[in-house]
């Protein structure tokens, strides 16, 4: 996706700050986006990183020495969060309540480096979880850009409850809370609301923090989604008339680096060659991917009934397995590839314990059906190589994710739902069974999905032209001289 927008020299080039969230899912699509907007040659770019996190930025150092610098900050200390844990890989999933408190703790190191700098940057692009950054950019006069690594339905249901401020006991006759403000009137359990929602306590100050950083999500400058046009375009009209500032949403997903996904997000721990050669030696479609992301950790119950429905299936399969830290292991029940499981299914299925190259295995002509925990990231991988979805949401978006994809565009088959629950292993093995053997003619609707996603990306497409638009949208702003502190509950026209 590069846009068609002219090629400026350095000198004339604008200066932005991208100020990522040390998660996985986060800065995968960030770090993709940096990288498009570094492609125009149009931007100098300042990211701020802390240190066991500095090695994501590497690739791109490499490729723009000259426009990018990492601004390497040292990671806060926090309570709860362990000497030299910086990304929520090596934290348990409920680690947010510590990690987005301490990050807000940036915001002096930052300041100090602002004030400081020649030619400071004219804009702020930062991840949803870091919404302080909203009232530092006011107190400095410069636009604070959100970036949204989930969709716009989830994004929706996500502003909504921080509106609305719903309590556990407002749920209807059903069990459920409504959101009657957002397109199809979504409703969920309360348990499978937004796990950062659901933990606010009033008057604590953690709490109220996250609260306010919602909040200035809302009262932000601009918007940047990882989506397209033909895939959510109903819950992105709703984000700009409901934020206010619909010139200022731009979908530019689905978010790759324009080089190539091999090494994405990290190095495999298993060859990538290894894994391509294996899934050469399988016929088309006949793979079953299984992966639930970089943060769910499964119960000893839950790896049994995979194990079980995948040897009782008797698909071809690639298993890509989350190892728990030592932090991890000491808090919870998490399960292991049971034993004698692998020996069993050897020359079947292959089992990856660590990070998978997972782009390029949903890519492989072999692989016809993805189990995922439906993340964002994941969702948009899957329709991008065109394969069957079946979806067991875990917590987060996901919910949110799930019933795009299952209810509202029928391309996605629900497995289970809950990170504390498990299927029949009999009736996973079948689901797993009857998606493998199926013909291509049943992903007719995925692959529209995916051309649709291919013309998005393309030189004209949706996406290409919001790229160019916002680009060009941050050229055009100049560091403005604060004369009067703009309210924070109002959009900073």
């Amino acid at each position: 996706m590069e846009p068609a927008i002219e090629t400026r020299t350095e000198t004339e080039t604008t200066h932005i700050l991208v100020i990522p969230y040390p998660a996985q899912g986060h800065m995968i699509a960030i770090l993709d986006l940096t990288h498009h907007l570094l492609s125009t040659r149009r931007l100098t770019i300042t990211v701020v990183t802390t240190p066991k996190n500095l090695p994501s930025l590497s690739p791109l150092v490499s490729l723009f020495p000259s426009i990018i610098t990492p601004l390497v900050l040292p990671f806060p200390s926090a309570p709860g969060i362990p000497a030299g844990k910086e990304n929520t890989k090596d934290l348990p999933p409920s680690s947010f309540r510590q990690l987005m408190p301490a990050l807000a703790k940036l915001e002096g190191p930052i300041r100090r480096w602002f004030e400081s700098h020649p030619s400071p940057p004219v804009a702020i692009i930062s991840d949803m979880f870091l919404g302080w950054t909203h009232r530092f950019a006011v107190d400095v006069g410069i636009k604070r850009v959100v970036f949204s690594p989930s969709g716009a339905m989830a994004l929706s249901v996500i502003y909504s409850l921080w509106r609305g401020m719903p309590k556990e006991g407002d749920q209807d006759e059903n069990g459920d809370v409504l959101f009657k403000d957002v397109p199809n009137c979504p409703k969920y359990p309360w348990w499978q609301l937004s796990p950062v929602y659901r933990s606010y306590v009033e008057g604590d100050a953690d709490s109220e923090l996250i609260k306010d950083g919602f909040w200035g999500n809302i009262a932000s400058w601009g918007l940047v989604v990882n989506s397209f046009d033909d895939l959510e375009q109903v819950y992105l009209d709703h984000l700009g008339s409901s934020l206010g500032c619909d010139d200022r949403v731009w979908a530019v997903g689905p978010l790759f680096p324009p080089m190539g996904c091999k090494d994405r997000g990290g190095a495999s721990s298993v060859e990538v060659d290894k894994i391509s050669s294996w899934l050469d030696t399988c016929r088309d479609d006949e793979v079953v991917y299984v992966c639930f992301g970089t943060q769910a950790l499964l119960t000893s119950r839950q790896m049994e009934v995979i194990a079980e429905g995948l040897e009782k299936s008797g698909v071809r399969f690639i298993w890509s397995v989350k190892d728990p830290s030592m932090t991890q292991l000491v808090e919870g029940d998490h399960g292991k590839v049971p034993f004698g499981f692998e020996d069993r299914v050897a020359g079947r299925g292959m089992v990856i314990k660590g990070w998978a190259p997972q782009v390029v295995i949903l890519r492989h002509r072999a692989v016809g059906t993805f189990l995922t925990h439906c993340g964002w990231n994941s969702v948009l991988e899957g329709i991008m190589a065109g394969v069957r979805l079946l979806v067991w949401p875990m917590g987060a978006d996901q919910f949110s994710n799930a019933t795009l994809l299952v209810d509202y565009l029928k391309v996605g088959v629900r497995v289970c739902e809950g990170s504390d629950m498990a299927p029949d292993p009999c009736e996973l093995a079948r689901i797993l069974a009857d998606s493998a053997s199926q013909e291509q003619a049943s992903r007719q609707d995925i692959i529209k999905l995916q051309c649709n996603a291919l013309e998005a990306l393309s030189e004209n497409g949706s996406s290409s032209k919001a790229l160019a638009r916002f680009v060009n949208k941050l050229c055009e702003l100049k560091v403005m001289t604060k004369t009067q502190s703009i309210p924070y509950n109002n959009h900073s026209k």
